[in-house]
């Protein structure tokens, strides 16, 4: 069965700094995959190269469902069927939470011809948002806005949704549900994710496969349970990121 992303040779360099560096990867359907690894180790840069913020280096392979995505605007790999997060959410001030969902649909090929309205409203009752569609995203709290990113981002169908710190903000019954959640339309939708997160009890009980980078660099791949007893993922965290190795026991 084919890969429904493949990367291979993916480099990305802003000057002397070479942020991402030959990062190769295939990720299944339906696979929830994390990417791992401590501040400046290319996580972002990745996300924001797959879905065409920043152009790759020459010589980048993406492939998305057997199509190259090298070269593509974010709107047009947004109608391909990938969905992502952002570390500041970013909603569309002025508009209410219901609209900021709808709007986040229109531009996918997936969305069209559905009832985004009334997708948009099950999906905020199911991220905890139901009764607040009217209100202005102006008001929200930062859980509330972490909650309609997920909404917003799922809006489209996706059938690949990339998460960038879905976690941050929340607190512990929060990112409980929100866990639950994400299993609930990976099972119910065959969504396939990839997931960036430094709160690791939560990434580590939700991934089924995780990818290590440090310095741009993939340095160790394999099962969560693997991945925290690795020698170069432990190494990559001492003194950078206190408590993190300790914390980041599988549950």
């Amino acid at each position: 069965m084919s890969a429904l992303l493949e990367v291979a040779g993916l480099n990305k360099r802003f000057g002397g700094l070479h942020a991402l560096r030959d990062f190769a990867c295939t990720v299944q359907q339906g696979e929830i995959v994390g990417i791992l690894g401590p501040n400046g180790a290319g996580k972002t840069t990745l996300y924001n190269l797959l879905t065409g913020f920043i152009a790759p280096d020459p010589g980048a392979r993406i492939v998305f469902d057997g199509q190259s995505l090298v070269g593509l605007a974010p709107h047009r790999i947004a109608a391909r069927g990938i969905s992502r997060t952002f570390q500041l959410c970013r909603p569309f001030a002025g508009l209410t939470v219901l609209e900021n969902v709808v709007v986040g649909a229109l531009g996918s090929q997936r969305g069209r011809g559905a009832d985004l309205e009334a997708r948009g409203r099950e999906l905020l009752a199911r991220v905890g948002l139901a009764g607040r569609e009217q209100v202005s995203v102006d008001v929200l709290s930062y859980g509330d806005q972490r909650r309609l990113e997920i909404a917003r981002a799922l809006a489209a169908r996706p059938r690949l949704l990339l998460l960038d710190e879905p976690f941050a903000g929340l607190g512990s019954g929060e990112m409980a549900d929100l866990s639950a959640l994400l299993r609930q339309v990976h099972a119910r939708e065959g969504l396939t994710v990839v997931l960036i997160e430094h709160k690791l009890r939560e990434f580590m009980s939700l991934v089924q496969r995780v990818i290590a980078l440090d310095f741009g660099a993939v340095i160790a791949e394999g099962p969560p349970e693997e991945i925290v007893r690795h020698p170069a993922v432990i190494e990559a965290y001492i003194g950078r990121e206190a408590g993190v190795a300790e914390g980041a026991h599988a549950p």
